[in-house]
């Protein structure tokens, strides 16, 4: 009797553990109680769910019954979805202040994107934000692994709120959730057409900066840089001379063209890579909030603030490292008391457990977006004008080689009657646009232009 017993409880805590979720009515940072919804939770998956999959859902501020359903996937590999929830296209944003050790505070962001829609932003892959494994077999996975537990997380997601199944859903993302996002909609696609269930009512993807063909990218950097007046005209010619347009495995006996790159590198080695007209700001100086007593913390932040009156001093991701690992926020957000050590922004991944726990296994996704192309789903490919990480000649390059008609060719979108960007569309159901003035996750530094791009091709209006 007592083995029975003890084989229920063991079922029953495995089944909580499989998905369990939980609702947020009050965050440190922003006072009183939260004014939209929010949930949390972990989604098991694997063989034996031995991974953990912590997620935020917020629902849409204005018809959830109906409005679109989209999943957010961060970049990295193991960048955590938290922050695209404060400092992108989610209800907060930090209050841009020096820190010196006292909670960060929020604002409300008017352009949030979960006002006409609602938004899963999940932490994946492995050792993401607050997600975890159960054993160290775990922790070896690939791009091909991670992608079909995003699958799998979803499709359990929607079994635990079957509301949402038939509302339309969107694949969304930035960075290198645009390795991710592809192959996600086509393991949809194929599950749905293989009748697995719950179906899943996918529409189409939307992606910012999205790393498709890594090699084609850096080569482009050459390219961008130039077209933003960071290297010489003569440094320009003689690199695509001597070089030939390859960037990426330089023939160590081609002196002329290694010097180049060279020089190319050292031109470029302060400049912001998310976004070149912002600030290089290095965080070797910040340790971590439980490295040293909170004295002392507190008294290096005041001098290290007094000697940095700029932006770096009071940039985002200090209050983002500073917030997260807060054992009152963890509490609020009911991060499961198992998580051991400390909350970072991007997990480096590719050096965590032995073996390495993650390999980049796909490196051109352009045959996805083809294959989906000829499904009839719906895509937006936006790109921040002002991000060398993945410049906006590359994105354009890959669109191009699909081959598809332009129906709607290049032209200024408008927000507040002022040019937000340019856009193109193709007879694929492909909308191109650019951000002005932005950079590797455009909401961050452009959020009503965002709002206003994401809305419309939301509807199905032209932007």
């Amino acid at each position: 009797m007592e083995k029975l017993l003890l084989l229920l409880l063991l079922l029953l805590q495995q089944q909580q553990q499989a998905a369990s979720h939980s609702t947020v009515e009050y965050l440190p940072g922003l006072q009183g109680r939260l004014p939209f919804p929010l949930e949390t939770g972990y989604v098991g998956v694997g063989k034996d769910e031995e991974l953990q999959l912590f997620y935020y859902f917020l629902e849409s501020e204005s018809e959830p019954t109906t409005d679109p359903l989209l999943i957010w996937l961060s970049g990295g590999p193991g960048c955590s979805a938290v922050t695209a929830i404060v400092n992108g296209i989610g209800p907060l944003r930090f209050v841009e202040q020096v820190y010196y050790g006292s909670m960060p505070s929020f604002v409300l962001n008017p352009h949030a994107w979960t006002k006409i829609a609602s938004v899963i932003f999940l932490d994946q892959p492995i050792n993401t934000g607050f997600s975890y494994v159960t054993n160290e077999v775990a922790y070896k996975q690939t791009d091909v692994q991670a992608f079909d537990y995003v699958y799998e997380f979803l499709r359990k997601w929607l079994s635990d709120h079957p509301e949402y199944i038939s509302n339309p859903f969107y694949m969304s993302g930035n960075s290198y959730a645009g390795k991710m996002i592809p192959v996600v909609a086509q393991l949809i696609s194929n599950g749905n057409t293989a009748g697995k269930e719950p179906f899943v009512n996918l529409q189409g993807y939307l992606i910012g900066s999205p790393g498709t063909l890594r090699p084609q990218e850096d080569n482009y950097q050459i390219l961008f840089s130039y077209g933003m007046g960071l290297i010489s005209d003569e440094l320009y010619k003689s690199l695509e001379k001597n070089c030939g347009g390859e960037y990426t495995n330089i023939d160590p006996n081609n002196k002329g063209c290694a010097n180049d790159f060279r020089i190319f590198k050292q031109l470029v080695k302060n400049i912001n890579g998310e976004h070149i007209l912002e600030p290089f700001c290095t965080y070797d100086y910040l340790q971590g909030p439980y490295q040293m007593s909170g004295e002392r913390r507190l008294l290096d932040e005041k001098l290290i603030s007094l000697q940095r009156q700029d932006k770096c001093a009071s940039d985002w991701r200090k209050h983002m490292k500073y917030w997260a690992n807060d054992p009152k926020v963890q509490e609020a957000l009911h991060v499961r008391k198992r998580i051991i050590g400390s909350w970072v922004q991007c997990n480096k991944i590719s050096s965590v457990g032995s073996p390495p726990n993650y390999t980049l296994t796909i490196d051109n996704v352009v045959p996805y977006h083809a294959n989906l192309s000829t499904k009839g789903y719906r895509s937006l490919i936006y790109s921040g004008d002002h991000d060398y990480s993945v410049p906006f000649q590359s994105t354009q390059k890959w669109i191009k080689s699909l081959n598809y008609s332009i129906v709607d060719d290049w032209r200024p979108w408008n927000v507040n009657n002022q040019v937000a960007g340019y856009t193109r569309s193709y007879s694929n159901k492909m909308t191109f646009a650019t951000v002005k003035g932005s950079g590797h996750t455009a909401c961050r530094y452009k959020p009503e232009e965002c709002f206003g791009m994401f809305k419309r091709w939301i509807n199905h209006d032209p932007l």
